[in-house]
């Protein structure tokens, strides 16, 4: 069987993939706290961005999430608009609030709202009646839910950061500035409730898009995706089929398998091994495939 390029690019610094990102030296701009988020990658996403012979036309994220990589594209200029894409219609309704007319009162909701259990159970028993009382919802749940899961069955936080039980990740006025920021930059973000895939198939033909493509990571029977994320089923196959079609540049992260491997390998797309922390701390490995990975020299 022909042997993976993850492990024969010697043109790569493998120093430098093998040190592990400070996450504290990247900024936080997302007002998610999102499992699988990639805030660790922000620097290498710098790099692949500003290696583009010319500045992106548009980055678009189908699996957005926590938006970390778009939100860092708006900021830093280093795509002319960044295209959001979640199927998520409760994380779906947090972008749209923020990046439509609600976003002001999305931030002051979050400040003036003094957290206990008992009205966070108020708040989480009503049915939303509109898209920006999903997302105070939604950021609620993803505040007071442990390590910020969204899918059915999630538990609450407990005990928390320094004993400070329910509250432990209720950063109310951070949050608010988060959101405020967003808002300033807000014509230069889109958000498209629908399905990621069909989005890079309608795209596919742009020469001046990029893609980062961040999946939950439910191939080769990982669970880890369907128990974080409510919306985790994907043809991985389809998938990376769609990218071997598009025109534009992509970016893709996976868990670090032998089957992730060899369906790049089908597809004679670069990939290879960088290292990162999981949410537990451990060091652990995820794959960076894409069609040219030389920006890595």
């Amino acid at each position: 069987m022909q042997s993976s390029p993850t492990f024969q690019l010697p043109l790569f610094k493998q120093n430098d993939l093998k040190r592990v990102v400070n996450v504290a030296s990247v900024p936080f701009r997302s007002p998610f706290r999102y499992p699988g988020g990639k805030t660790w990658l922000v620097p290498r996403i710098r790099q692949w961005l500003i290696s583009q012979s010319v500045k992106p036309a548009v980055l678009i994220e189908p699996f957005a999430g926590g938006a970390i990589v778009g939100l860092t594209a708006a900021f830093e200029s280093l795509a002319e608009r960044v295209l959001l894409v979640e199927r998520d219609p409760c994380v779906a309704a947090v972008w749209k609030t923020i990046l439509g007319e609600d976003g002001e009162w999305l931030a002051n909701r979050i400040v003036e709202f003094e957290l206990t259990t008992r009205s966070a159970d108020a708040v989480l028993a009503k049915e939303a009646q509109t898209t920006r009382d999903l997302a105070f919802q939604t950021i609620l749940r993803n505040r007071i839910n442990r390590g910020g899961i969204l899918a059915d069955g999630a538990g609450r936080v407990k005990h928390g950061e320094n004993g400070k039980g329910l509250t432990s990740r209720w950063y109310p006025e951070t949050l608010q500035k988060r959101i405020f920021d967003i808002v300033q930059i807000r014509k230069r973000l889109t958000i498209i409730e629908g399905d990621g895939i069909q989005v890079m198939q309608e795209h596919a033909d742009c020469e001046d898009a990029v893609f980062f493509i961040d999946p939950p990571y439910t191939a080769a029977g990982k669970r880890a995706g369907s128990r974080l994320y409510a919306y985790s089923e994907l043809d991985h196959s389809e998938l990376f089929s769609v990218a071997a079609t598009v025109s534009g540049d992509f970016l893709m992260t996976y868990d670090n398998t032998p089957e992730i491997e060899a369906m790049a390998r089908q597809r004679t797309f670069q990939q290879v091994a960088v290292a990162m922390k999981n949410t537990h701390h451990a060091q652990m490995t995820e794959l960076l495939i894409g069609p040219d990975l030389a920006w890595l020299r």
